[in-house]
């Protein structure tokens, strides 16, 4: 398999010359091009003779060597068909020279070599004795060791990994059954050995690895009653091994989760474990991070593989409960601790389970020092500085993961709530407010408030638990409510205390005596110096409105006054929170009222957007027009009054009065996206809320629509039109026939339009244009079956999906696909349902012909088109709809689906795949097809093109790490 002597460094030297060019300071286009050399010669059968010349060179680089080895993984792993079967004895061979060649390292390239020989032995099914094959080859020295250990360990890791692997189910299960069950025993026996050859060897972080890798293969059972569990629990006290012992350990007590299957081996780890509890105080106190995390976590993963008999028998487990409540309690960087989250959500599921009251008693306890312990944590560091505006000294990421972390504190407090209930839970929360307030509160001033994270944490608890509290809680709350509203003005403090008050405005609905205080305490929010104290203020007024809505539906002149007085003060998301809220209470006021009250508060904003349309000059100024348009939009979301049929609508007399600004805007900035995608949003949700009422704009609308799609060729005209699609389908109330005919004529001229916008530009230049025509398409056959499938425009709508699905990008496709499913759908008895599950007509015989014709005429490019981008553009995401667009056509038309399958194989690039292969895919086609188990070929084409895209589409490793950095070898 190798080449030697000068022919051997010819052949390899540019291989050397680009790699060289990729790690030096070469412009970008050398680099490009030695990027492509390498992807192609990584691929190329020359690979295999030139890999191995550069690993047996002594001049080559190390960093080449590292290539190497890394190519000729995914040789071994993705182009073993390039060499002919009777070579493989001789490549074995050459292998384990160049391993045994690099025994002593770099540790990273004999590492790559053994993955190598892993993946040979699993594809080289006629090599029996692979185990000792290696050992004898490696040898059993100390310098030879290391290789050993490390092929041990990852052939179970690659066997695992065997799907990419060229080998059917079948050849892959008993090849595993033979390279690790047959081999267990003997594993354990060498490693034994091994363990008791040398203190260095007992503490080799290797040999936990290699235990760990093996946890799943040998019975566990082997293991914790050999000394091997021995050598583990001692590298606990060492620190090379440490990290390797905690991940050894942690394995181990996952494989045993099956409680009832591992009581035996439960109860001879379980006590070992326990021991472990000294080292977390003995840790902290040391402050050795790194050790109180490893232990920390044993405990944490202990708990979760046995939590179903922490609840069985609460006192045999309570030590281990109370360890981990030990970490929480002792880990001041707040590091560990996230280990433990987990743990406490899986106990509290079984523990409010009514089976399991008895053991919820006993660590009623526990669970009530957790919240003490996660509240604690909940506070702001203290900056040595003294700089209150920067209390992470500038760390953005210790900020960040500080802010995350407080959120997953307040998931866990979640959980205790549900164990010891809300009321104690919020109890400490009060205790702690009042502790500071009887402390500090004499102290507090504006813009002066001592310890202010004492009081900040717990209305943060407060906040987290309130999803949790119920609307009858009358114990806590009414005592806290008073509180936090004269809670000091820090601006973390207040911001807390607005957020809080916002998390329980369901509770303030079913207590009306509250509302006033805390509504006054959120709107003189509004007018604090912090942005971040003001955005909260919009959120939680707009959360007031929303429950509260039948509390204030006698305040609209009020409430009109205070929203066009602090409207255009606020960012924008916090404009639309504001609106919401306001648009809430206008939605429960009598339908009679509705015109008025859009008048009040809309004509306003309307005035303001003529405004800025009129002085809208460049980016920032017409994006404002965008932003005030969203807010017409959301009260046409909310305010939506019950008409009896036939009856106008005094919300659509309104939107008769705007839509002549609306399209006047459209018609001014065609060009403008942001602009022209609010307006049509804005129109969509004036069907979508007002639904037939609006019949009498309807022609107007659908001019615009159909006159701005053709003007800008912007989707967003298509995404308003389906909702017309949507409101005026067939067998709709009040909707007469020629009001369908005129709405699906409207929609055959949208999709006229937008072929013709697809013959004159690549598709490319249109992916967002090609999403929203195939979603309005989806809707169009939903709603409109019979004439859309009718159509003379669906044979080009068909060719047309074809062109799009050469695209790359995720959205477009899933939508194209999306309607080809639905599409193909109709050929069958089970057409697509809408989305509340409704199928809207039944699928006569004519439509299923007219379909299969369909597709007889188009089925050939879509096969060949799903297939391509299948095995070499598609997103993963879109995989398996691709595929069930084939498993769909297969169900129409089998034979014929059958022969463009074959017909696509066969225009695929010489040597991408071996005849066999090609040949073994068409027989289990044809097998399932004759056994009617055509659903069964969609596996077999997923796996075929997942496989063909790794051999010959997707990057090899080896690559991606050469411009970027030098390897750090050691061995």
């Amino acid at each position: 398999m190798a080449a030697n002597g000068a022919a051997a460094q010819q052949a390899f030297a540019p291989v050397l010359a680009a790699l060289a060019t990729m790690q030096s300071t070469a412009d970008r286009s050398h680099k490009t091009q030695a990027h492509e050399f390498l992807e192609q010669f990584q691929k190329s059968d020359q690979a295999w003779a030139t890999n191995f010349g550069i690993l047996q060179s002594s001049d080559a680089p190390v960093e080449a060597k590292l290539f190497a080895a890394t190519t000729l993984k995914g040789k071994i792993v993705y182009d073993l068909h390039q060499l002919p079967r009777e070579s493989l004895p001789s490549l074995r061979e050459t292998l384990l020279g160049v391993l045994a060649a690099f025994r002593a390292g770099p540790k990273p390239i004999r590492m790559q070599l053994c993955v190598c020989l892993a993946n040979l032995a699993i594809q080289m099914t006629e090599w029996k004795d692979v185990l000792p094959m290696v050992v004898s080859t490696l040898g059993n020295d100390a310098e030879s060791i290391p290789c050993v250990l490390d092929f041990l360990r990852v052939l179970p890791e690659e066997v695992t990994e065997g799907r990419k692997i060229n080998l059917t189910e079948d050849e892959l299960t008993d090849r595993t059954k033979e390279l690790l069950e047959d081999n267990a025993e003997q594993v354990m026996v060498l490693l034994t050995q091994y363990s008791r050859s040398s203190a260095a060897a007992a503490n080799n972080p290797q040999l936990m690895e290699c235990i760990q890798s093996w946890a799943r293969e040998v019975p566990i059972n082997d293991i914790v009653n050999s000394s091997l569990l021995d050598v583990i629990l001692n590298g606990l006290s060492v620190d090379e091994p440490f990290e390797a012992a905690v991940d050894c350990i942690c394995a181990i007590v996952r494989e045993t989760r099956d409680v009832d299957e591992c009581l035996n081996i439960i109860s001879t780890l379980y006590p070992k474990i326990l021991e472990l509890r000294p080292k977390i105080a003995q840790a902290a106190e040391e402050e050795d991070a790194e050790v109180f995390k490893g232990i920390s976590r044993i405990f944490a993963e202990s708990g979760e593989a046995w939590v179903v008999l922490i609840a069985r028998m609460p006192d045999r487990f309570r030590g281990l409960v109370e360890a981990v409540l030990e970490s929480c309690a002792r880990d001041k960087d707040r590091d560990a601790i996230r280990h433990t989250f987990n743990f406490w959500y899986e106990l509290k599921q079984y523990l409010v389970l009514e089976k399991y009251m008895q053991a919820r008693l006993q660590f009623v306890d526990v669970f009530s020092k957790l919240v003490d312990i996660m509240v604690g944590h909940l506070e702001y560091p203290k900056p040595e500085s003294g700089n209150e505006k920067d209390l992470f000294e500038g760390d953005r990421e210790q900020e960040e993961k500080f802010r995350e972390f407080r959120h997953q504190m307040g998931d866990v407090l979640k959980d205790c709530c549900e164990v010891i209930g809300v009321t104690d839970c919020l109890s400490k929360s009060y205790e702690l407010i009042q502790q500071w307030v009887s402390k500090y509160g004499p102290q507090a001033s504006a813009g002066h408030v001592p310890e202010w994270q004492q009081l900040e944490a717990p209305l943060f608890s407060m906040r987290a638990m309130g999803r949790m509290v119920p609307q009858d809680e009358n114990i806590m709350l009414p005592r806290l409510m008073p509180l936090i509203v004269q809670i000091p003005d820090q601006e973390k403090v207040r911001f807390q205390a607005v957020m809080t008050l916002g998390r329980y405005t369901s509770w303030t609905a079913e207590h009306p005596e509250t509302l006033q205080p805390q509504l006054d305490y959120i709107m003189a929010a509004f007018h604090h110096p912090s942005k971040e104290v003001v955005r909260a203020a919009a959120l939680s007024f707009k959360f007031f409105c929303n429950d509260c809505s039948r509390l204030l539906k006698d305040y609209i002149p009020q409430l009109q006054q205070f929203y066009t007085s602090v409207l255009d003060g606020l960012p924008t998301n916090s404009q639309d929170e504001l609106t919401d809220g306001v648009a809430s209470v206008l939605a429960e006021q009598p339908p009679e009222t509705a015109y008025e009250n859009l008048k009040l508060y809309c004509d306003p904003v309307i005035k303001t957007i003529m405004h800025l349309a009129q002085n809208a000059v460049d980016d920032k100024s017409k994006l404002a027009v965008a932003d005030k348009l969203q807010i017409i939009t959301i009260f046409i979301q909310w305010v939506v009054p019950y008409v009896p049929l036939g009856q106008p609508n005094p919300a659509v007399k309104y939107c008769e009065e705007i839509f002549p600004v609306l399209a006047t805007i459209a018609d001014n900035f065609s060009s403008h996206t942001p602009i022209i995608e609010r307006v049509c949003r804005c129109w969509r949700y004036m069907v979508l809320s007002y639904r037939i009422s609006m019949t009498p704009l309807l022609p107007q609308l659908a001019d615009k629509l159909a006159a701005g799609f053709n003007a800008s060729r912007q989707g967003c005209f298509l995404w308003a039109t389906s909702s017309i699609i949507r409101e005026f389908a067939p067998g709709t109330e009040g909707v007469d026939a020629q009001t369908v005919n005129a709405v699906f004529n409207f929609y055959s001229a949208q999709a006229t339009t937008f072929l013709r916008a697809l013959n004159d530009l690549p598709p490319e230049q249109l992916p967002d244009v090609i999403e929203d025509f195939y979603r309005l398409a989806i809707d169009a056959l939903l709603y409109f079956p019979e004439q859309t499938i009718a159509s003379p425009l669906t044979p080009s709508v068909l060719a047309a999906a074809s062109t799009a699905l050469t695209l790359l990008k995720e959205e477009p496709l899933m939508a194209t696909l999306h309607f080809l499913r639905d599409f193909l759908g109709w050929g069958s008895d089970n057409p697509p349902v809408s989305e509340y599950g409704d199928v809207p007509h039944a699928n006569p015989p004519e439509m299923q012909a007219a379909v299969k014709q369909l597709v007889s005429g188009q089925g050939e490019q879509l096969t060949q088109r799903i297939m391509t981008g299948m095995m070499y553009t598609f997103p993963r995401d879109c995989v398996p709809d691709a595929s069930g667009v084939l498993l769909e056509m297969f169900a129409l038309m089998p034979v014929e689906v059958a022969g463009w399958v074959k017909t696509t194989i066969g225009m695929l690039p010489a040597g991408s795949i071996s005849s066999q292969e090609a040949e073994r895919l068409m027989n289990n086609i044809q097998q399932r097809i004759q056994s009617n188990e055509t659903r069964r070929i969609r596996t077999l084409l997923q796996d075929f093109t997942t496989s063909y895209r790794r051999r010959n589409v997707a990057p090899r490793e080896g690559l991606g790490r050469l411009e970027a950095t030098r390897f750090r070898f050691t061995g």
